[in-house]
């Protein structure tokens, strides 16, 4: 039987204060899924796959996971809309043990790894403009949004929504460059025999990995429900209207850089939009445009630091021991939990190289949104009553897509990348063993 303390928390509190309504949440979204992702793995990508026909329908099939995701997790978060994401989510429908884990790996991983391969990136298209090193490029970037987002509430909405709307600009501009811009590669987009046999072969699965990490943010608003105006009607429609205009945006990217560069020069390469600039408008016009992608890389780790914090938060208040990160200044600023998220991505950029980090980070962030969709069937069973202001679209079958397509995508990763397969299941595991502890030193649960 639902505890009714459960149910009631179901409304956000009121103090909780409030970071916008529609365009703050899509700013969110657009800004945590678009960025390093889509202009990094294509390099990774055609070093198994060869045909342009299978490369875009990676994208595309990464997009059709992530659409019907997103579809799955709008009526999750219209039915309890408070920020936490999978934490709240987990705890309320299987156990509260089950959402502490997904609060681990969220802390741990879910945005300190994607906000660590940003800053990386960035260090890159940095350093080929200025000969800088990377790295310090890199630590600078997580100074300045760490000191944006742990001052001010208001200044770190401001500054998001401004820099999402730079980053859809220069994207417009580069597609629309794109499109004007001769074919350079000679690389057919026909859906040969070959390029139908490269569906089945491994390399595309293990390519999905890469392109979930660069959807991964479709699911950001979700983390930070209880602070969206209208939240049960807000949060499905920025869900949805976000993948689904992400999804357009990376099918139009990939198909003008594997236009423009031929696939010997993306091989193995992470600046992959620079070689795409530089063979439309030459070298001062990739300069140009490697810096407005310094920006947009700038933009996606402020998303993710602006998000995660909020996760921690949530973690933070059902854990005594955590308690520290459980506080807000004055001006609403989860200040504590956003120095420790940019701590732990600093680790990343010191430590990881971007190829691992990205296969470790998808590994591990795909196995909790998986078991997150399958909630929606266990939910629907367990609580037939629960308000539901939105149902997924196209239930049962929409779930049922988003599960297959990640255990295929899961079982093909463990099997060619098990080292960063089984450190993302250390991981879950370490996470585990702290729980453990904390129960037997303070039992809680946490709010749903």
């Amino acid at each position: 039987m639902t505890d009714p303390a459960l149910i009631a928390s179901q409304t956000p509190p009121a103090a909780v204060p409030r970071v916008g309504g529609y365009v703050t949440a899509l700013a969110v979204i657009v800004a945590n899924m678009v960025g390093t992702g889509v202009f990094t793995s294509l390099g990774f990508q055609v070093m198994g796959t060869r045909t342009g026909f299978a490369l875009l329908m990676i994208w595309a099939v990464g997009g059709v996971v992530a659409l019907c995701g997103a579809l799955s997790y709008g009526e999750l978060g219209a039915a309890m809309p408070r920020s936490g994401g999978e934490y709240r989510y987990l705890a309320r429908i299987f156990h509260p043990a089950v959402g502490l884990l997904a609060g681990w790996v969220s802390v741990t991983v879910g945005f300190a790894a994607p906000i660590a391969l940003a800053a990386m990136a960035l260090g890159k298209y940095a350093a080929l403009l200025t000969g800088w090193s990377e790295t310090v490029v890199a630590v600078a970037a997580l100074a300045l949004v760490t000191l944006v987002h742990a001052t001010h509430l208001a200044f770190g909405r401001v500054f998001q929504v401004v820099t999402t709307a730079a980053k859809i600009a220069l994207i417009v501009g580069f597609i629309v460059l794109g499109v004007a811009t001769p074919a350079q590669s000679g690389l057919s987009f026909a859906p040969t025999v070959a390029a139908l046999r490269e569906l089945a072969d491994p390399a595309f699965a293990v390519s999905l990995i890469y392109v979930s990490y660069a959807f991964s943010g479709w699911n950001a608003a979700s983390y930070m429900a209880g602070e969206i105006e209208d939240p049960q009607r807000t949060l499905p429609r920025v869900l949805l209207h976000g993948t689904a205009l992400v999804t357009a945006m990376y099918l139009a990217l990939n198909w003008t850089f594997l236009r423009t560069v031929p696939l010997p020069a993306l091989a193995g390469k992470l600046e992959v939009g620079a070689l795409s600039a530089t063979a439309m408008v030459g070298a001062r016009g990739g300069a140009l445009m490697s810096g407005m992608l310094c920006i947009l890389l700038l933009s996606t780790v402020s998303a993710m630091a602006f998000a995660g914090p909020r996760i921690i938060h949530a973690v933070a208040e059902d854990l005594p021991a955590l308690g520290a990160l459980a506080r807000r200044t004055r001006g609403g600023v989860p200040r504590n939990a956003v120095l420790l998220q940019q701590l732990i991505a600093l680790g990343f950029v010191l430590t990881g190289s971007f190829e691992r980090v990205v296969s470790y980070a998808g590994f591990t962030l795909n196995l909790f949104t998986l078991v997150t969709v399958i909630g929606v069937y266990v939910l629907r069973r367990r609580e037939p009553a629960l308000a539901r202001p939105y149902r997924t679209w196209g239930y049962p079958v929409t779930p049922a897509v988003f599960i297959a397509l990640s255990i295929w995508t899961l079982f093909f990763v463990l099997r060619e990348k098990p080292l960063e397969s089984l450190a993302g299941l250390a991981t879950v595991a370490l996470g585990g063993i702290l729980l453990l502890f904390e129960r037997r030193a303070a039992p809680t649960a946490p709010a749903s």
